[in-house]
């Protein structure tokens, strides 16, 4: 038998400190993997965990934090996931913070330097000021690149951060050394040029990309702070006296009592022994409408307890209730995508060692042929290599796109919050919308209301019914209340109210009783629908509306059809999506007869009824396991597990705080024409970068040769180190404006 087969291993997940790029976390999982007792490790850059498998009879989790200390990280090693999750949310905030004000302080130092090099560079102790401006960007705010540079090379990778350090710290030394040996090179009738202003714009402009990038990661642990808030910490137990104690969360098992007042959420999963209630379960479901619950119902953790107070036994506790798993899921759903490394992190792995080698092979062959001048020539060469392969024109060729981008979709209501989702947008291949509070405004209203005819005085009978609503505890009552509101010009005095479970409501007033419910209401008191009524009752509930009725005791005054209505543009919107070529789904927590009727009404042909928050996310994977691009589009707690798992997803601006922070962008207006729009701008957006990395790249395949004196033999130029860096400038410039081109334009739908 294997041995493997015959462990317990057990897995957790910890938040890890310390990574700033992709090839970090691939350090960090390689060092793990190498631990005594791990069976496994996954290391995620996005949320900045990691999940490991491990055999804990042979390590603890104290263990794994030594180890990745030694290699320069750190793990986060609590007792309870939300005490870890915090410790890093913190953490994390001070070291964005930490980021914010190195950038600030390398671009306003960075800002005198420029002026100095480019415009004033013959006045008197020039050099001198540059050296004092340049020292602290690169020492001080540049710290980190040569620090993660070390770190690469102790484990002998190389990436970006690799070039940055060497072609910053050689530009850096090569300007020190001209400053105050600049004889060294005007007895050889060489003119001995500085380049501090190119190693502290580098640095500065760098520090900004890195900076919008963490900002943007830092929701995804806010998203699951807030999972983690949303069961209680305490709970009203109930012990065999029928004395009340509180106790934590943590400590109820399954069979102990419990009671839930008014306002309060449902601690565990369990079923209602005694009470009657409604629960808000849109959490779970996503619908707008409370559920009723009387003794035998089944309630959920997390779920809002509404009108009454309800007495329940405890099921599912801990890890096992609904919450719990969703949280989890959400969690593995972000932590199994491999981190997405921008094109230039890709490239950088083969262009870092070849930019390398190409500089030191140029410095060696000039070493070499070069005559009396030869370790002159040798040494230009393998700076001027290093700056015109300077990766600022690079590094700029992603961000300042992205950046304009962000700009021009926060003009048109759409909220980035992460780069990824902006380039992925226009590979759509599917698109999954939810329902409630996506395609429908999210709140049940009334859509119609129908009086009979010959009422004596309908004005008196509405007053009535404003009255009647008023006074009940039922959810569907505040959307007949809110619709009357601006008819009737004062609600009329009613005596004997009584609430009837499971029907409706009833009341005396201007010497009669007034009746308003559901049909079962109808029934019991003996009342008959007219044939025109009875229709019109059949042709609302098939168009997946709740029907209310009013009555006296003689005859049904007046039929109130109650939905949650559809917005104005989702049809118009479906319609633009499925001309794209995008195959369009509706998912819902709802019932399939209701699913159906939206579903027709906005001309989505694809949709499924009664789906629970995992069941969405099932789904999703399907879809991405026959290959295709799946964006999620979703207002509610219940979408956060889809949204984690969908390549693209995107909240409405109107719903929860977790789905926003989840998702990767967010529709500010809740419109779904925002999608259509979002998609142009992501095409646009992604051609800008391409064209970007285009010239970047064709500028570095032309300047390299030319800087290691490939023309030199042919017509006896060699380039100038100065002209190579004010030829990186002119190529960031490029980047720059080319990046601005986006702006100007307009982005249809």
């Amino acid at each position: 038998m294997d041995a493997k087969s015959t462990l317990v291993l057990k897995s957790l997940t910890f938040p890890v400190t310390g990574m700033s790029c992709a090839s970090c976390a691939g350090s960090v999982e390689r060092t793990l993997q190498g631990a005594a007792g791990v069976f496994n490790a996954s290391v995620n850059y996005a949320n900045a965990s990691a999940v490991i498998d491990f055999d804990p009879k042979l390590t603890q989790p104290e263990d794994f934090r030594q180890i990745l200390q030694a290699a320069g990280f750190d793990l986060i090693v609590r007792e309870a996931p939300e005490e870890a999750a915090a410790v890093a949310a913190d953490m994390h905030e001070q070291d964005l913070l930490r980021l914010r004000n190195r950038m600030i302080f390398a671009l306003a130092l960075s800002v005198p330097l420029v002026v100095i090099g480019m415009v004033f560079m013959h006045m008197p102790g020039a050099n001198y000021i540059m050296w004092a401006l340049a020292t602290p960007i690169v020492f001080v705010s540049g710290r980190q690149f040569f620090i993660q540079a070390w770190r690469q090379a102790r484990h002998r990778h190389t990436n970006m951060d690799t070039l940055v350090a060497l072609s910053t710290g050689i530009a850096y030394t090569f300007s020190v050394f001209n400053t105050l040996f600049h004889e060294f090179w005007t007895r050889r009738g060489l003119e001995a040029h500085v380049y501090f202003e190119a190693a502290g714009v580098i640095i500065a402009f760098l520090l900004v990309g890195k900076y919008l990038e963490e900002k943007a990661k830092a929701g995804t642990s806010t998203a699951i702070q807030k999972l983690l808030g949303l069961q209680p910490k305490t709970v009203v137990k109930l012990l065999p006296s029928g004395q009340e104690a509180i106790v934590l969360v943590a400590e109820v098992l399954p069979g102990d009592r419990l009671r839930v007042k008014p306002g309060e959420k449902i601690p565990v999963d369990g079923a209602v022994v005694a009470g009657h209630s409604f629960v808000d379960e849109s959490l779970i479901s996503g619908e707008p409408i409370p559920v009723e619950k009387v003794p035998g119902a089944q309630v959920l953790a997390g779920t809002v307890n509404q009108t009454g107070s309800l007495d329940m036994t405890a099921q599912q506790v801990g890890g096992a209730t609904v919450l719990a798993q969703i949280i989890h899921m959400v969690q593995a759903a972000q932590g199994s995508k491999a981190p997405v490394q921008k094109l230039v992190d890709k490239v950088a792995g083969i262009f870092v060692p070849v930019v390398m080698g190409i500089a030191v092979l140029s410095a060696i062959i000039w070493g070499i042929f070069g005559g009396e001048n030869a370790f002159s020539f040798a040494l230009l060469a393998l700076v001027t290599v290093l700056v015109v392969a300077c990766p600022c024109a690079l590094g700029l060729a992603t961000p300042t796109a992205i950046m304009v981008g962000v700009g021009k979709a926060a003009e048109n209501g759409i909220l980035i919050k992460d780069a990824e989702g902006l380039e992925l947008a226009h590979e759509v291949t599917a698109i999954v919308l939810d329902k409630t509070g996506t395609i429908t405004e999210g709140k049940p209203s009334v859509t119609d209301l129908i009086w009979a005819d010959g009422i004596a005085d309908q004005a008196e009978a509405a007053q009535v019914l404003y009255a009647l609503e008023s006074h009940s505890e039922h959810p569907l009552a505040r959307a007949v209340t809110a619709y009357l509101k601006p008819q009737v010009d004062s609600a009329a005095t009613l005596e004997g109210f009584v609430s009837i479970t499971g029907q409706g409501a009833q009341a005396d007033a201007f010497g009669q009783t007034w009746f308003v419910g559901n049909a079962a209401l109808l029934q019991a008191k003996g009342l008959v629908l007219s044939d025109a009524m009875a229709r019109q009752q059949a042709a609302w509930e098939d168009a997946a509306k709740t029907v209310v009725f009013f009555a006296n005791a003689q005859a049904v005054l007046a039929m109130i059809a109650i939905a949650d209505a559809i917005k104005p543009t989702s049809a118009e919107a479906v319609r633009r999506l499925q001309a794209r070529g995008i195959a369009v789904y509706m998912l819902t927590g709802d019932n399939a007869k209701t699913a159906a009727a939206v579903a027709q009404q906005v001309g989505i042909q694809q949709f499924k009824g009664h789906m629970l928050p995992g069941d969405k996310a099932a789904f999703i994977q399907e879809l991405q396991a026959e290959g295709q691009v799946v964006a999620m589009v979703g207002d509610g707690i219940n979408d956060s597990q889809a949204l984690a798992q969908a390549d693209v997803s995107i909240a409405m601006g109107r719903g929860s705080d977790i789905a926003i922070d989840v998702a990767k962008m967010t529709i500010l207006s809740s419109d779904l024409l925002k999608l259509s729009q979002a998609i142009t701008l992501s095409r646009k957006t992604v051609g800008t970068i391409r064209q970007n990395l285009f010239w970047a790249f064709i500028y570095n395949v032309i300047g390299i040769p030319i800087a290691a004196g490939l023309l030199y033999p042919i017509n006896g130029f060699l380039l100038n180190p100065m002209i190579a860096g004010a030829a990186m400038a002119l190529s960031s410039v490029s980047v720059v404006s080319n990046s601005l081109r986006l702006k100007w334009g307009k982005i249809e739908s």
